[in-house]
């Protein structure tokens, strides 16, 4: 496997995993962990877009 998709792996599985903790934020009725979760998914799909548009100029996907 490349090394680009590799990192774009890692990513998928921490957004997985943010996605997870609004739902563990949810059973434990914290608002402030919904809220906390909700801005980790969007920064880490956003750095993981931002990561795949730079790996596709350089032509490693």
């Amino acid at each position: 496997m490349k090394n680009a998709k590799f990192v774009m792996a890692v990513f998928a599985l921490a957004a997985v995993l943010a996605m997870c903790s609004i739902g563990i934020a949810v059973a434990y009725n914290s608002l402030l962990g919904i809220i906390g979760g909700i801005l980790l998914v969007c920064a880490i799909m956003g750095f993981g877009f931002k990561t795949k548009r730079q790996f596709r100029e350089k032509g490693l996907l």
